[in-house]
Protein backbone atom coordinates (compact mmCIF):
# COMPACT_ATOMS: atom_id res chain seq x y z
CA UNK A 1 0.00 0.00 0.00
CA UNK A 2 1.43 3.38 -0.96
CA UNK A 3 2.24 5.72 1.89
CA UNK A 4 0.74 9.20 1.74
CA UNK A 5 3.39 11.74 0.82
CA UNK A 6 2.43 13.83 3.83
CA UNK A 7 3.06 11.02 6.36
CA UNK A 8 6.79 11.50 6.92
CA UNK A 9 7.95 14.92 5.59
CA UNK A 10 5.44 16.82 7.75
CA UNK A 11 7.19 15.41 10.83
CA UNK A 12 10.64 16.59 9.79
CA UNK A 13 10.51 20.10 11.27
CA UNK A 14 9.32 19.17 14.81
CA UNK A 15 11.53 16.08 14.76
CA UNK A 16 14.61 18.11 13.80
CA UNK A 17 13.94 20.83 16.38
CA UNK A 18 12.99 18.33 19.09
CA UNK A 19 16.16 16.30 18.64
CA UNK A 20 18.25 19.46 18.55
CA UNK A 21 16.76 20.86 21.76
CA UNK A 22 17.05 17.48 23.47
CA UNK A 23 20.71 17.18 22.51
CA UNK A 24 21.31 20.73 23.72
CA UNK A 25 19.71 19.93 27.09
CA UNK A 26 22.00 16.94 27.46
CA UNK A 27 25.06 18.99 26.49
CA UNK A 28 24.22 21.73 29.01
CA UNK A 29 23.51 19.19 31.75
CA UNK A 30 26.86 17.51 31.28
CA UNK A 31 29.26 20.30 30.35
CA UNK A 32 27.91 23.83 30.87
CA UNK A 33 28.06 25.73 34.14
CA UNK A 34 28.44 29.25 35.50
CA UNK A 35 31.52 30.80 37.05
CA UNK A 36 31.95 30.27 40.76
CA UNK A 37 30.73 33.27 42.80
CA UNK A 38 33.64 35.43 43.85
CA UNK A 39 34.28 35.88 47.56
CA UNK A 40 36.24 39.09 47.04
CA UNK A 41 34.35 42.37 46.90
CA UNK A 42 36.62 43.78 44.21
CA UNK A 43 35.97 40.85 41.88
CA UNK A 44 32.23 41.04 42.58
CA UNK A 45 32.17 44.73 41.73
CA UNK A 46 34.14 44.06 38.54
CA UNK A 47 31.64 41.44 37.41
CA UNK A 48 28.70 43.69 38.30
CA UNK A 49 30.17 46.62 36.37
CA UNK A 50 30.72 44.37 33.37
CA UNK A 51 27.10 43.19 33.41
CA UNK A 52 25.70 46.69 33.90
CA UNK A 53 27.79 48.06 31.05
CA UNK A 54 27.08 45.20 28.61
CA UNK A 55 23.48 44.19 29.23
CA UNK A 56 21.88 47.46 27.96
CA UNK A 57 23.76 47.00 24.68
CA UNK A 58 22.67 43.36 24.64
CA UNK A 59 19.02 44.37 25.06
CA UNK A 60 19.34 46.84 22.20
CA UNK A 61 20.71 44.13 19.94
CA UNK A 62 17.85 41.80 20.90
CA UNK A 63 15.33 44.46 19.89
CA UNK A 64 17.22 44.97 16.61
CA UNK A 65 17.21 41.32 15.67
CA UNK A 66 13.82 40.18 16.94
CA UNK A 67 11.69 43.23 16.15
CA UNK A 68 13.63 45.48 13.78
CA UNK A 69 15.00 42.87 11.40
CA UNK A 70 11.80 40.82 11.58
CA UNK A 71 9.69 43.79 10.50
CA UNK A 72 12.22 44.80 7.84
CA UNK A 73 11.73 41.39 6.23
CA UNK A 74 7.93 41.71 6.36
CA UNK A 75 7.70 43.67 3.11
CA UNK A 76 6.06 40.72 1.34
CA UNK A 77 2.30 41.24 1.79
CA UNK A 78 1.30 37.59 2.30
CA UNK A 79 4.48 36.48 4.10
CA UNK A 80 4.53 38.64 7.24
CA UNK A 81 3.81 35.84 9.74
CA UNK A 82 6.49 33.68 8.15
CA UNK A 83 9.10 36.46 7.99
CA UNK A 84 8.70 37.37 11.67
CA UNK A 85 8.39 33.81 12.97
CA UNK A 86 11.16 32.27 10.90
CA UNK A 87 13.47 35.15 11.81
CA UNK A 88 12.72 34.56 15.51
CA UNK A 89 13.16 30.79 15.17
CA UNK A 90 16.44 31.10 13.30
CA UNK A 91 17.82 33.56 15.85
CA UNK A 92 17.22 31.16 18.74
CA UNK A 93 18.36 28.09 16.86
CA UNK A 94 21.53 29.71 15.50
CA UNK A 95 22.44 31.28 18.84
CA UNK A 96 22.20 27.96 20.67
CA UNK A 97 24.08 26.12 17.92
CA UNK A 98 26.85 28.75 18.03
CA UNK A 99 27.02 28.46 21.83
CA UNK A 100 27.65 24.72 21.54
CA UNK A 101 30.29 25.03 18.83
CA UNK A 102 32.12 27.92 20.48
CA UNK A 103 32.05 26.14 23.81
CA UNK A 104 33.60 23.00 22.33
CA UNK A 105 36.16 24.82 20.20
CA UNK A 106 37.30 27.71 22.39
CA UNK A 107 35.99 27.47 25.95
CA UNK A 108 36.13 23.77 26.84
CA UNK A 109 38.47 23.52 29.84
CA UNK A 110 38.66 20.70 32.38
CA UNK A 111 35.56 19.12 30.93
CA UNK A 112 33.37 22.18 31.37
CA UNK A 113 32.25 25.32 29.57
CA UNK A 114 31.83 28.43 31.71
CA UNK A 115 28.83 30.39 30.45
CA UNK A 116 28.67 34.17 30.70
CA UNK A 117 26.96 37.09 28.98
CA UNK A 118 29.92 37.76 26.70
CA UNK A 119 29.75 34.23 25.22
CA UNK A 120 26.01 34.60 24.59
CA UNK A 121 26.64 37.96 22.91
CA UNK A 122 29.28 36.45 20.60
CA UNK A 123 26.82 33.69 19.73
CA UNK A 124 24.21 36.31 18.81
CA UNK A 125 26.70 37.85 16.40
CA UNK A 126 27.10 34.44 14.77
CA UNK A 127 23.31 34.17 14.49
CA UNK A 128 23.18 37.54 12.71
CA UNK A 129 25.00 36.01 9.74
CA UNK A 130 22.17 33.51 9.26
CA UNK A 131 19.45 36.16 9.57
CA UNK A 132 21.13 38.23 6.86
CA UNK A 133 21.86 35.31 4.53
CA UNK A 134 18.30 34.01 4.43
CA UNK A 135 17.25 37.34 2.92
CA UNK A 136 18.50 36.11 -0.45
CA UNK A 137 16.00 33.22 -0.53
CA UNK A 138 13.21 34.66 1.62
CA UNK A 139 9.78 33.33 0.65
CA UNK A 140 11.05 30.58 -1.63
CA UNK A 141 12.53 28.24 1.01
CA UNK A 142 10.85 26.03 3.60
CA UNK A 143 11.59 26.22 7.35
CA UNK A 144 13.49 22.94 7.10
CA UNK A 145 15.72 24.42 4.40
CA UNK A 146 16.35 27.52 6.50
CA UNK A 147 17.32 25.44 9.55
CA UNK A 148 19.61 23.26 7.43
CA UNK A 149 21.19 26.42 6.05
CA UNK A 150 21.80 27.73 9.58
CA UNK A 151 23.30 24.39 10.62
CA UNK A 152 25.86 24.66 7.83
CA UNK A 153 26.53 28.40 8.03
CA UNK A 154 27.38 28.77 11.73
CA UNK A 155 30.49 26.51 11.75
CA UNK A 156 31.74 28.05 8.51
CA UNK A 157 31.28 31.54 9.97
CA UNK A 158 33.15 30.62 13.17
CA UNK A 159 36.05 29.23 11.14
CA UNK A 160 36.10 32.26 8.85
CA UNK A 161 35.95 34.72 11.76
CA UNK A 162 38.80 32.92 13.53
CA UNK A 163 40.94 32.98 10.40
CA UNK A 164 40.22 36.65 9.64
CA UNK A 165 40.51 38.11 13.14
CA UNK A 166 42.87 35.76 14.98
CA UNK A 167 45.19 34.59 12.22
CA UNK A 168 45.24 37.62 9.92
CA UNK A 169 44.71 40.21 12.66
CA UNK A 170 42.07 42.12 10.70
CA UNK A 171 40.59 45.15 12.47
CA UNK A 172 36.80 44.86 12.26
CA UNK A 173 35.11 45.75 15.52
CA UNK A 174 31.64 46.20 14.00
CA UNK A 175 31.64 43.07 11.84
CA UNK A 176 31.69 44.80 8.45
CA UNK A 177 33.90 42.08 6.96
CA UNK A 178 33.33 39.12 9.27
CA UNK A 179 29.53 39.45 9.52
CA UNK A 180 28.05 41.58 6.73
CA UNK A 181 30.29 40.63 3.82
CA UNK A 182 30.44 36.97 4.84
CA UNK A 183 26.69 36.58 5.31
CA UNK A 184 25.89 38.41 2.07
CA UNK A 185 27.98 36.21 -0.20
CA UNK A 186 27.05 33.05 1.68
CA UNK A 187 23.39 33.85 1.03
CA UNK A 188 24.04 34.65 -2.63
CA UNK A 189 25.96 31.38 -3.02
CA UNK A 190 23.05 29.45 -1.51
CA UNK A 191 20.61 31.24 -3.82
CA UNK A 192 22.66 30.52 -6.91
CA UNK A 193 23.04 26.81 -6.16
CA UNK A 194 19.48 26.35 -4.89
CA UNK A 195 17.79 27.90 -7.91
CA UNK A 196 20.59 26.98 -10.37
CA UNK A 197 20.36 28.82 -13.66
CA UNK A 198 16.59 29.14 -13.61
CA UNK A 199 15.39 32.72 -13.89
CA UNK A 200 12.89 33.36 -11.11
CA UNK A 201 9.81 35.10 -12.57
CA UNK A 202 8.01 37.80 -10.64
CA UNK A 203 5.54 36.05 -8.36
CA UNK A 204 2.00 37.49 -8.05
CA UNK A 205 2.42 37.69 -4.24
CA UNK A 206 5.94 39.14 -4.40
CA UNK A 207 5.01 42.79 -4.93
CA UNK A 208 4.85 44.80 -1.66
CA UNK A 209 1.72 46.67 -0.67
CA UNK A 210 1.44 49.97 1.18
CA UNK A 211 0.77 48.14 4.46
CA UNK A 212 3.66 45.68 4.13
CA UNK A 213 6.04 48.45 3.11
CA UNK A 214 4.96 50.43 6.17
CA UNK A 215 5.84 47.48 8.42
CA UNK A 216 9.23 47.20 6.75
CA UNK A 217 9.79 50.94 7.17
CA UNK A 218 9.07 50.66 10.90
CA UNK A 219 11.60 47.82 11.07
CA UNK A 220 14.19 50.05 9.40
CA UNK A 221 13.55 52.81 11.95
CA UNK A 222 14.05 50.38 14.85
CA UNK A 223 17.29 49.08 13.35
CA UNK A 224 18.47 52.64 12.71
CA UNK A 225 17.90 53.67 16.33
CA UNK A 226 19.67 50.70 17.92
CA UNK A 227 22.47 50.13 15.38
CA UNK A 228 25.14 52.07 17.36
CA UNK A 229 24.81 49.49 20.16
CA UNK A 230 25.55 46.67 17.71
CA UNK A 231 28.76 48.37 16.57
CA UNK A 232 29.92 49.68 19.96
CA UNK A 233 29.34 46.71 22.26
CA UNK A 234 32.56 44.83 21.27
CA UNK A 235 34.67 47.95 21.85
CA UNK A 236 36.72 48.54 24.96
CA UNK A 237 34.63 50.68 27.35
CA UNK A 238 35.77 54.27 27.37
CA UNK A 239 37.15 56.34 24.51
CA UNK A 240 36.92 53.56 21.91
CA UNK A 241 33.29 52.79 22.68
CA UNK A 242 32.39 56.48 22.81
CA UNK A 243 34.05 57.06 19.44
CA UNK A 244 32.31 54.05 17.90
CA UNK A 245 28.90 55.32 18.98
CA UNK A 246 29.55 58.81 17.60
CA UNK A 247 30.98 57.58 14.29
CA UNK A 248 28.07 55.20 13.79
CA UNK A 249 25.50 57.90 14.50
CA UNK A 250 27.18 60.28 12.06
CA UNK A 251 27.49 57.64 9.33
CA UNK A 252 23.88 56.53 9.63
CA UNK A 253 22.57 60.09 9.73
CA UNK A 254 24.48 60.88 6.54
CA UNK A 255 23.28 57.69 4.85
CA UNK A 256 19.64 58.52 5.68
CA UNK A 257 19.82 61.97 4.12
CA UNK A 258 21.88 60.81 1.12
CA UNK A 259 19.41 57.99 0.44
CA UNK A 260 16.59 60.50 0.08
CA UNK A 261 18.70 62.59 -2.31
CA UNK A 262 19.86 59.64 -4.44
CA UNK A 263 16.46 57.95 -4.60
CA UNK A 264 14.69 61.17 -5.58
CA UNK A 265 17.21 61.89 -8.32
CA UNK A 266 17.05 58.37 -9.75
CA UNK A 267 13.26 58.19 -9.94
CA UNK A 268 11.80 59.92 -13.01
CA UNK A 269 8.99 61.62 -11.12
CA UNK A 270 11.24 62.61 -8.23
CA UNK A 271 9.33 60.48 -5.71
CA UNK A 272 11.07 58.33 -3.10
CA UNK A 273 11.38 54.57 -3.46
CA UNK A 274 10.47 52.86 -0.20
CA UNK A 275 12.86 50.02 -1.02
CA UNK A 276 15.72 52.51 -1.30
CA UNK A 277 14.73 54.20 1.97
CA UNK A 278 14.37 50.92 3.88
CA UNK A 279 17.86 49.79 2.93
CA UNK A 280 19.98 52.81 2.05
CA UNK A 281 19.34 54.43 5.43
CA UNK A 282 21.08 51.46 7.10
CA UNK A 283 24.02 51.24 4.71
CA UNK A 284 26.12 53.65 6.76
CA UNK A 285 25.93 51.34 9.77
CA UNK A 286 27.23 48.45 7.68
CA UNK A 287 30.17 50.36 6.23
CA UNK A 288 31.29 52.11 9.42
CA UNK A 289 31.74 48.90 11.42
CA UNK A 290 35.31 48.25 10.30
CA UNK A 291 36.53 51.74 11.24
CA UNK A 292 34.08 52.86 13.93
CA UNK A 293 36.59 52.79 16.81
CA UNK A 294 39.56 54.13 14.86
CA UNK A 295 40.95 57.62 15.32
CA UNK A 296 39.52 59.52 12.37
CA UNK A 297 37.88 62.93 11.93
CA UNK A 298 34.07 63.13 12.15
CA UNK A 299 33.87 64.21 8.51
CA UNK A 300 35.23 60.79 7.50
CA UNK A 301 32.25 59.06 9.15
CA UNK A 302 29.86 61.40 7.36
CA UNK A 303 31.57 60.82 4.02
CA UNK A 304 31.57 57.05 4.46
CA UNK A 305 27.87 57.05 5.37
CA UNK A 306 27.00 59.10 2.30
CA UNK A 307 29.08 56.95 -0.05
CA UNK A 308 27.58 53.74 1.31
CA UNK A 309 24.04 55.06 0.76
CA UNK A 310 24.86 56.03 -2.84
CA UNK A 311 26.37 52.60 -3.49
CA UNK A 312 23.33 50.87 -1.96
CA UNK A 313 20.77 52.86 -3.97
CA UNK A 314 22.72 52.46 -7.22
CA UNK A 315 22.95 48.75 -6.53
CA UNK A 316 19.17 48.45 -6.25
CA UNK A 317 18.63 50.60 -9.33
CA UNK A 318 21.19 49.09 -11.71
CA UNK A 319 23.24 46.19 -10.33
CA UNK A 320 20.47 43.90 -9.06
CA UNK A 321 18.62 43.82 -12.43
CA UNK A 322 21.95 43.30 -14.21
CA UNK A 323 22.93 40.34 -12.00
CA UNK A 324 19.46 38.89 -12.47
CA UNK A 325 19.75 39.06 -16.26
CA UNK A 326 23.38 38.06 -16.72
CA UNK A 327 23.92 35.60 -13.85
CA UNK A 328 20.30 34.64 -13.09
CA UNK A 329 21.13 35.53 -9.48
CA UNK A 330 18.11 35.74 -7.20
CA UNK A 331 18.42 38.19 -4.27
CA UNK A 332 14.98 38.62 -2.73
CA UNK A 333 15.84 41.23 -0.08
CA UNK A 334 18.72 42.91 -1.88
CA UNK A 335 21.31 41.81 0.68
CA UNK A 336 24.05 42.47 -1.87
CA UNK A 337 23.13 46.14 -1.92
CA UNK A 338 22.72 46.60 1.83
CA UNK A 339 25.42 44.27 3.18
CA UNK A 340 27.76 43.32 0.32
CA UNK A 341 28.54 46.59 -1.43
CA UNK A 342 28.69 48.79 1.72
CA UNK A 343 30.70 46.03 3.40
CA UNK A 344 33.31 46.08 0.63
CA UNK A 345 33.36 49.89 0.84
CA UNK A 346 33.90 49.69 4.60
CA UNK A 347 36.73 47.17 4.19
CA UNK A 348 38.44 49.50 1.72
CA UNK A 349 37.94 52.40 4.14
CA UNK A 350 39.58 50.39 6.93
CA UNK A 351 42.72 49.88 4.82
CA UNK A 352 42.84 53.60 4.08
CA UNK A 353 42.26 54.46 7.75
CA UNK A 354 45.15 52.23 8.80
CA UNK A 355 47.49 53.99 6.38
CA UNK A 356 46.31 57.40 7.57
CA UNK A 357 46.51 56.43 11.25
CA UNK A 358 50.16 55.46 10.87
CA UNK A 359 50.97 59.03 9.86
CA UNK A 360 48.95 60.54 12.71
CA UNK A 361 51.17 60.30 15.79
CA UNK A 362 49.51 62.93 17.92
CA UNK A 363 49.70 60.67 20.96
CA UNK A 364 45.95 60.74 21.58
CA UNK A 365 44.44 57.55 22.95
CA UNK A 366 42.38 55.49 20.50
CA UNK A 367 41.00 52.01 20.15
CA UNK A 368 44.11 51.16 18.19
CA UNK A 369 46.21 52.43 21.10
CA UNK A 370 44.15 51.67 24.23
CA UNK A 371 47.14 51.98 26.53
CA UNK A 372 48.15 55.43 25.36
CA UNK A 373 51.82 56.32 25.01
CA UNK A 374 53.58 57.01 21.75
CA UNK A 375 50.92 56.47 19.09
CA UNK A 376 53.22 55.16 16.37
CA UNK A 377 54.84 52.62 18.69
CA UNK A 378 51.49 51.41 20.03
CA UNK A 379 50.07 51.11 16.52
CA UNK A 380 53.03 48.98 15.47
CA UNK A 381 52.45 46.76 18.50
CA UNK A 382 48.75 46.40 17.72
CA UNK A 383 49.60 45.41 14.15
CA UNK A 384 52.07 42.74 15.26
CA UNK A 385 55.04 44.63 13.80
CA UNK A 386 53.56 44.45 10.28
CA UNK A 387 53.56 48.19 9.76
CA UNK A 388 50.79 50.22 8.18
CA UNK A 389 51.25 48.73 4.72
CA UNK A 390 51.22 45.19 6.07
CA UNK A 391 48.09 45.82 8.11
CA UNK A 392 46.36 47.38 5.10
CA UNK A 393 47.18 44.25 3.11
CA UNK A 394 45.76 42.15 5.95
CA UNK A 395 42.52 44.12 5.74
CA UNK A 396 42.32 43.33 2.02
CA UNK A 397 43.21 39.68 2.66
CA UNK A 398 40.46 39.45 5.26
CA UNK A 399 37.96 40.74 2.72
CA UNK A 400 39.12 38.17 0.17
CA UNK A 401 38.84 35.35 2.72
CA UNK A 402 35.34 36.44 3.73
CA UNK A 403 34.10 36.59 0.13
CA UNK A 404 35.83 33.42 -1.06
CA UNK A 405 34.98 31.18 1.90
CA UNK A 406 31.37 32.34 2.08
CA UNK A 407 30.71 31.93 -1.64
CA UNK A 408 32.18 28.43 -1.74
CA UNK A 409 30.39 27.31 1.41
CA UNK A 410 27.15 28.92 0.21
CA UNK A 411 27.27 27.09 -3.11
CA UNK A 412 27.81 23.76 -1.36
CA UNK A 413 25.04 24.47 1.14
CA UNK A 414 22.63 25.54 -1.60
CA UNK A 415 23.26 22.28 -3.43
CA UNK A 416 22.48 20.35 -0.24
CA UNK A 417 19.25 22.29 0.27
CA UNK A 418 17.88 20.79 -2.95
CA UNK A 419 17.33 17.46 -1.16
CA UNK A 420 13.65 16.46 -1.53
CA UNK A 421 13.30 15.71 2.20
CA UNK A 422 13.73 19.42 2.98
CA UNK A 423 10.42 20.14 1.23
CA UNK A 424 11.11 23.20 -0.90
CA UNK A 425 7.71 24.78 -1.68
CA UNK A 426 6.54 24.80 -5.31
CA UNK A 427 6.74 28.15 -7.08
CA UNK A 428 2.99 28.73 -7.14
CA UNK A 429 2.78 28.48 -3.32
CA UNK A 430 5.77 30.64 -2.45
CA UNK A 431 5.43 33.88 -0.46
CA UNK A 432 2.29 32.64 1.31
CA UNK A 433 1.77 32.32 5.07
CA UNK A 434 -1.05 29.82 4.50
CA UNK A 435 1.55 27.19 3.66
CA UNK A 436 2.95 27.24 7.22
CA UNK A 437 0.35 28.83 9.52
CA UNK A 438 -3.26 28.35 10.54
CA UNK A 439 -4.90 31.61 9.53
CA UNK A 440 -8.23 31.96 11.31
CA UNK A 441 -10.03 34.01 8.66
CA UNK A 442 -9.30 31.46 5.96
CA UNK A 443 -10.26 28.55 8.20
CA UNK A 444 -13.62 30.08 9.11
CA UNK A 445 -14.68 31.36 5.70
CA UNK A 446 -13.49 29.15 2.86
CA UNK A 447 -14.12 30.68 -0.53
CA UNK A 448 -15.06 29.14 -3.84
CA UNK A 449 -11.45 28.09 -4.37
CA UNK A 450 -11.59 25.73 -1.41
CA UNK A 451 -10.02 22.92 -3.40
CA UNK A 452 -6.98 25.07 -4.07
CA UNK A 453 -6.83 25.94 -0.39
CA UNK A 454 -6.99 22.27 0.53
CA UNK A 455 -4.07 21.64 -1.78
CA UNK A 456 -2.13 24.37 -0.06
CA UNK A 457 -2.93 22.91 3.34
CA UNK A 458 -1.80 19.48 2.19
CA UNK A 459 1.49 20.93 1.09
CA UNK A 460 1.67 22.73 4.40
CA UNK A 461 1.49 19.37 6.17
CA UNK A 462 4.32 18.11 4.02
CA UNK A 463 6.56 21.04 4.88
Amino acid sequence: MAVSPSTHPRRLLPLFLGLFQGALLLFFALFVTYDEPSAQAEDTNLVANGVYSTFPFFQDIQVMLVVGLGLLLAFLPHYGFSALTHNFLLLNFSMQWALVLQGLLHHFHHGQVRLDLHKVLISEFAAVTVLISVGAILGRASPCQLLAMATCEIPVYLASEWLIVTCLGVLDVGGTITIHVFSCYFGLGVSKALFRAAKQPLHPKETPTARSDLMSLVGMLILWVFWPSFVAVPCHPGDAQHRAILNTLLAMSASAITTVVASSLLERDGKLSLGHLQNGSLAGGVAIGAVADMAMPPVAALALGSLSAVVCVLGFRFLTPLLGRKLTLHDQCGIHNLHGLPGILGAAASAVAVLVASKSTSGSQSSLSPTGGNASEVLEGQWGGRGAGGQALCQAAGLAVAVGSSLLAGLLTGAALRLPCLAQPPERLCFDDALYFKIQDQAESPGPDSSAEEGALALKEQV
